[in-house]
């Protein structure tokens, strides 16, 4: 098995229609994954891949200037073979039921790769959250979980902050479901609650946080040449908000240099650095990042492609794609969103030796500190920041050691010599013919821990009756 290599430019393929539909695109990443657990069936393999329900709400809204509005939101429960379902809750224009289900799924193997005891989640609601009121959003809230009703709930399926949803949208949920079931220690039922109200402290820097631990775990094993530790690399983070401005702090604070940065408005670049505390007091002033003293601004597709060490995507699903992945000059991504990252560009990225550390590994904190408020509130307790992250941490770094376990023996086989020998072959080689044999990317070999981890558990407790 090679290291992975500084990376090197190739011709762009020719222009096509790519599938960006992220619920098809999780079912490939799904498909591509099981072609190395040969012994799964295949009824099991539909049975993990399909989720156990889809929800779909339509309500009407009053808004703030007297008119009424019908608003449709989705719930997707992947999964409960490891626990009762976890999962955000999105208030977006483009939501879909595909997006959520997609999401959905990859919760359930985040949670499997990281083991914590839930299976996959996830919620949205359509809706422009920038062209409402604090009230319009309260309202669409309360009545979004009033509908979906018992369907959630502290054992069952537990909701969490997401795109343009935060703590105070936690505290609506909790209220509106403490309402509807009085007399009951309902704190479980959401996390990223404010501290107030059961949350715990370091789960609004959880999903930073856990990015930058696997980041500094993957460089510990000395895979990225000439850089085994965040000082002095140059790092691109695309995405301001929580998990996005956030881990620009944190990564400064290693001794890393931020040299650029974006929000919905557009982006910025500075070969110098870019210092957080400025861009941090800039936007909030000015409401975007762009146009910050003594920096050049870009378009968001032209700051994914700088020449930087570690780039850290932090926005939206298909940002890397067919179309531009030939032109990323980053030596590693870290996937802090969820599915920034097309199947096409996993090819051509895996082609050019850049690594992806892929989002059910990277991002994987958030739902970590989440089970960690979960069980401090069904434990009336509450943790110290330094256990909080003292125990995130272990959990990353074990969860990034077991990528690169399962890499390496799907690369290189426990004989050591490129091919694997009898004993390995049965979890390791792939099953088809079309399925590229070598190398194997960690985005795979992640999906292949965690599907392992759930077929496991469910074969463990029967297929019931």
């Amino acid at each position: 098995m090679q290291t992975p290599h500084v990376p090197t430019a190739v011709s762009s393929p020719a222009a096509s229609v790519e599938d960006l539909n992220p619920y098809h695109i999780a079912r490939q990443q799904f498909d591509r994954a099981v072609a190395y657990l040969p012994k799964l069936k295949g009824g099991l393999i539909e049975f993990l891949k399909t989720p156990v329900r889809t929800i779909t709400v339509s309500f009407p809204i009053e808004l703030e200037d007297g008119t009424v509005r019908t608003f449709t939101g989705f719930r997707v429960l992947h999964s409960q073979i490891r626990g009762p379902g976890k999962g955000g809750i999105r208030y977006h224009p483009d939501v879909t039921v595909d997006e959520v289900q997609a999401l959905a799924q990859w919760m359930t193997w985040k949670c499997a790769l990281l083991d914590v005891p839930f299976g996959g989640a996830k919620g949205g609601v359509v809706c422009n959250p920038k062209q409402l009121g604090k009230s319009e959003l309260r309202k669409i809230t309360r009545r979004y979980i009033a509908d979906l009703g018992s369907n959630i709930g502290p054992h069952t399926d537990i909701p969490a902050p997401d795109l343009y949803t935060d703590e105070q949208t936690m505290a609506w949920i909790y209220d509106t479901y403490h309402i509807m079931h009085p007399g009951e220690n309902n704190l479980p039922v959401v996390t990223g609650k404010p501290l107030t109200i059961g949350g715990s402290l370091g789960r609004k820097e959880a999903t930073a946080r856990g990015c930058l631990f696997a980041v500094e775990r993957y460089l510990e094993h000395g895979l990225v040449p000439s850089l085994n530790s965040l000082i002095g690399a140059r790092v691109v983070i695309q995405g301001f908000g929580n998990a996005g401005g956030i881990a620009a702090r944190l990564f400064q604070e290693q001794g890393a240099k931020i040299i650029g940065i974006s929000d919905s408005q557009g982006a910025i670049h500075a070969p110098g650095g870019i210092a957080w505390e400025a861009a941090q007091q800039f936007k909030a002033q000015q409401g975007t990042v762009v146009g910050l003293p003594d920096t050049t601004t870009l378009t968001n597709e032209a700051l994914l492609e700088l020449d930087c060490d570690i780039l850290i995507p932090a926005a939206m699903e298909n940002q890397i794609h067919s179309q531009n992945a030939a032109r990323i000059q980053a030596r590693l991504i870290c996937e802090a969103a969820n599915g920034p990252t097309t199947t096409a560009a996993d090819r051509i990225l895996a082609e050019r030796g850049i690594p992806v550390i892929p989002d059910i590994l990277a991002n994987a904190g958030g739902v970590t500190v989440s089970y960690f408020e979960w069980v401090q509130n069904i434990e009336n307790e509450q943790w110290d920041l330094e256990e909080v992250n003292t125990k995130l941490r272990v959990k990353m770094r074990r969860g990034v050691d077991a990528v690169l376990d399962r890499w390496r023996l799907l690369n290189v086989g426990s004989d050591g010599t490129g091919a694997m020998t009898d004993a390995d072959s049965s979890s390791a080689t792939p099953t088809s013919a079309s399925t590229p044999a070598q190398p194997v990317d960690l985005r795979t070999a992640a999906l292949v821990v965690a599907i392992e981890r759930v077929a496991e558990v469910t074969l463990r407790r029967g297929i019931w009756p």
